[in-house]
């Protein structure tokens, strides 16, 4: 992703649902702007190691969807603030990636979706990464849908504090025996 990338999306934002999920604009250049943020910076009670964004293309090199995630140590469940810190439950110690992703609204159920998200999981950027998670509003059925397309499944049926639903997937390993 790249200021031009970013200028070719932006007003995907300006969507009333994306605007109610996301945010606006702002939102898109705070995620161009942590892909250039140093490693090791702890967020909710993980370290992140690295952050990637992408757009993707149709196949007449159009954008239709992005995606983008960090990269951490650990996945953890956050629960909010709470007097000594933030409320974590250790849920995988295993390097983790949360990916959030969103469709051209132009170009919404025509699996653009699963196929940003499977292009992430394979792509060698990803190599390491142990389980994938994306946090998915609760009533966003379209985009629980679209990550159980993906091979995805929810961890737990309870929403969190801020109404979302988590699921999870494992990275393709290339693991060698031995």
């Amino acid at each position: 992703m790249t200021e031009t990338g970013l200028r070719q999306i932006q007003h995907w934002f300006d969507h009333p649902e994306v605007q109610s999920r996301l945010g606006g604009r702002s939102w898109i250049h705070t995620q161009l702007r942590l892909t250039r943020e140093p490693a090791g910076t702890a967020f909710r009670g993980a370290v992140v190691l690295r952050c990637h964004a992408w757009i993707g293309l149709d196949q007449a090199g159009t954008p239709a969807a992005f995606l983008c995630g960090d990269v951490y140590d650990r996945w953890v469940r956050y629960h909010g603030e709470g007097p000594d810190g933030p409320l974590l439950t250790e849920a995988d110690p295993r390097r983790a990636m949360g990916l959030a992703y969103l469709v051209d609204p132009d170009r919404w159920r025509h699996g653009h979706g699963r196929a940003v998200i499977e292009a992430a999981l394979a792509h060698p950027a990803t190599r390491d990464v142990e389980t994938f998670f994306c946090g998915i509003d609760a009533d966003n059925h379209a985009s629980r849908n679209c990550a159980e397309s993906a091979g995805f499944t929810l961890t737990d049926p309870e929403p969190d504090h801020e109404e979302m639903l988590y699921y999870r997937r494992a990275g393709s390993q290339r693991w060698s025996a031995g």
